[in-house]
């Protein structure tokens, strides 16, 4: 496995922005790609996750801007299911040129480490075109958690033993393999059950279905501060400009379960380089923008934009750690 020095090597490499050098690239390759007629379709932005899901809203936050940049619509298409890996798939498969993906972790990294027979290798099927956001995940538990602060809410989900339950948008996502690495670290033994998306699974925790979920902390929040769900931390190390108000899972004393969920945009491996190149380069200008920013911090997601490099290390750097979870809790897409 790779160490956690290298990890932070890694990433310490990845691009936020684009360099000198490489956005000059992306121009000669862009008037190259303009030199054709394309995009001469509308383009699609495949996402594997419901109407209203993360990923789905942070698709449908640049999709506005991407089309005023290359002169076409850009259209949201849903095909959720297999965690996301249906969309992934689909888009692994386009050859029209005018497909890409919205998608998350699972979908760029262990699908297939998780289920070998995923038609996909994350590492090969795809053209990395930016990492789009990042945000820490937040534990909550049900509204009726006995408690007045974080601790008391963990030693509630501990007292639950294999009672307890907690919900993801599907096995081998980030929300599952987090919700795993918490577990090894509090003692909590709640069995997994996965649903199609995370509005699904905020629905089941306010019917009182589900014990606990990790769950972005936008769609979280309004829960939250109306009293009907209760928090016990985010994943990252600090506290998160997305929700300054609340703690971490280390101010609960929870040690070692630092981790991000982020989404990407993708296409095809066959995807011809001036085009990917303009299109990675319309991406980082759309995310990059006042109101893109906006939009998906509105929606639960920290701006980021990355030249495809960057994204192609963070990728890998990902690999290694939640492969790391996959293997220490034997975790397979049937778990």
């Amino acid at each position: 496995m790779t160490s956690r020095r290298q990890l932070l090597t890694l990433l310490a490499s990845s691009p936020v922005v684009w360099s000198g050098a490489a956005r000059a690239q992306s121009t000669r390759a862009s008037r190259a790609a303009g030199a054709s007629p394309w995009p001469t379709q509308p383009l699609k932005i495949l996402v594997g996750f419901p109407a209203g899901s993360t990923p789905d809203l942070a698709a449908r936050s640049i999709s506005e801007s991407l089309s005023r940049q290359l002169g076409q619509p850009v259209v949201v298409e849903n095909k959720p299911g297999a965690s996301g890996n249906i969309a992934a798939d689909l888009v692994a498969k386009a050859t029209d040129h005018h497909t890409m993906g919205v998608m998350i972790n699972g979908n760029l990294t262990v699908a297939k480490m998780l289920n070998p027979a995923v038609p996909f290798d994350p590492a090969k099927a795809f053209t990395p075109l930016s990492l789009i956001g990042v945000a820490p995940l937040l534990m909550v538990v049900a509204g009726n958690a006995s408690g007045n602060n974080p601790n008391d809410y963990l030693q509630w989900a501990r007292n639950l033993g294999d009672k307890g339950n907690y919900g993801t948008p599907g096995n081998g996502t980030v929300g599952h393999l987090g919700m795993e690495l918490v577990k090894s670290k509090t003692g909590i033994t709640a069995v997994h059950v996965p649903f199609q998306g995370n509005p699904q699974v905020v629905n089941a925790l306010l019917a009182g279905q589900l014990q606990m979920a990790l769950l972005p902390p936008g769609l979280a929040a309004p829960h939250i501060k109306a009293g009907k769900l209760k928090a016990v931390g985010i994943t990252s190390m600090g506290r998160s400009s997305l929700v300054p108000d609340m703690p971490t899972l280390r101010d609960a004393d929870v040690r070692g379960a630092e981790l991000e969920i982020w989404v990407a945009a993708v296409a095809s491996a066959n995807l011809p380089k001036p085009i990917a190149a303009r299109l990675s380069a319309a991406l980082v200008d759309a995310i990059r923008s006042a109101e893109v920013r906006q939009r998906l911090l509105n929606v639960g997601w920290q701006a980021v934009g990355t030249a495809p490099e960057g994204l192609a290390n963070r990728m890998k750097a990902d690999t290694a750690v939640l492969g790391g979870i996959i293997q220490m809790r034997g975790i397979t897409a049937a778990s």
